[in-house]
């Protein structure tokens, strides 16, 4: 399988736990980046192949020699969760030899429809979690993701506990960022969530993001609160995820900290602007209400984007018709 960006990474892990728990037997080779190899550790008859871009891995020759590389592993079938250009090469070359192969579905049309601005078709499209299944199902396997079932929440390090202090508290996770502004709520609002949710003492607020801007406008959410800890740049990716899985509840954009708390069975509340859950890219296993989305009475042209990186004039505030006390309500009340 090959698989590219952080939120489409970890949207296969779900289903990827689902598939070993149903078939035992059978051994699953996930092809991805290797910063990526911490999403499937501890899952069962899994094997991690890292993709190396930018050497011996690159370029059309590269994908030839990954190509020989997989077929050293004696590969029975090719399921391309990802389709784009360099699985599809992959995926050709393998059908070319007589492997059995499928690739998911990615539903343009549809997408196009519900983000169009006139004749907008404003319909629940299928998750691509479900889309991920029907590849298993054309391959001729069958996934059930209605019982799922998560990693135990990992045993911290002293350096984690060091770094977030008294281990009884709840923990709240907030991951501000997304990668196009169109998705990212306010910060003076984010500001307005932090501070409601700092005066409660039993609570510890952890913010995460990356890169030195990033950490530069964390640090200023935090502003000093003893129980408003920046955890970007602080800690390793390894040992993020580690501190996730113990969260009590994570408060993302449409991003992928959302997918990794919630393919670690961490409940989470996304906040939405020119996105929309109905695009299919919600959270594994969350209620809808768990999606705040911005007003479509008054921005009746959302979603505008699946992905977001479309500006639409006029839009640039949809997200603040999300209340900072409709977030917090929704956090106290899980």
């Amino acid at each position: 399988m090959r698989l590219s960006a952080m939120g489409d990474v970890a949207m296969t892990v779900p289903v990827l736990r689902a598939f070993v728990k149903h078939y035992p037997q059978i051994k699953i080779t996930v092809i991805s980046r290797p910063f990526f190899e911490p999403f499937f550790e501890g899952i069962p008859n899994l094997s991690f192949f890292a993709f190396d871009e930018k050497e011996r891995h690159k370029g059309f020759l590269g994908l030839l020699r990954l190509f020989q590389d997989l077929k050293g592993l004696q590969i029975d079938a090719f399921a391309d969760l990802h389709n784009v250009l360099r699985s599809k090469i992959i995926r050709n070359l393998f059908a070319l030899i007589g492997k059995k192969t499928a690739s998911v579905d990615k539903g343009r049309a549809a997408k196009k429809a519900l983000t169009q601005p006139e004749n907008k078709v404003f319909q629940q499209l299928p998750t691509m979690f479900e889309r991920h299944v029907k590849v298993f199902e054309k391959l001729g396997f069958t996934v059930d993701l209605f019982q799922p079932e998560f990693p135990e929440k990992a045993v911290l390090s002293p350096e984690i506990l060091e770094l977030i202090g008294k281990k009884n508290q709840k923990l709240i996770g907030i991951a501000p960022f997304a990668q196009y502004d169109s998705k990212v709520y306010p910060l003076d609002l984010m500001g307005e969530v932090i501070d409601q949710l700092a005066l409660d003492t039993t609570q510890t607020i952890l913010l995460f993001g990356g890169g030195k801007i990033e950490i530069e406008l964390l640090n200023s959410l935090a502003d000093n609160k003893e129980n408003v800890i920046v955890v970007a740049g602080k800690i390793k990716f390894q040992q993020e995820l580690q501190l996730i899985s113990n969260l009590d509840v994570m408060l993302s954009m449409d991003s992928g900290n959302a997918h990794i708390a919630a393919m670690l069975g961490v409940k989470v509340i996304t906040l939405w602007g020119a996105t929309h859950p109905y695009a299919g890219f919600s959270p594994f296993n969350q209620p809808l209400e768990n999606a705040l989305v911005s007003d479509r009475n008054l921005f009746p042209k959302l979603p505008t984007s699946v992905y977001g990186n479309k500006k639409v004039l006029g839009y640039e505030n949809a997200m603040r018709t999300i209340l900072p006390e409709t977030i917090v309500l929704k956090i106290n009340g899980i």
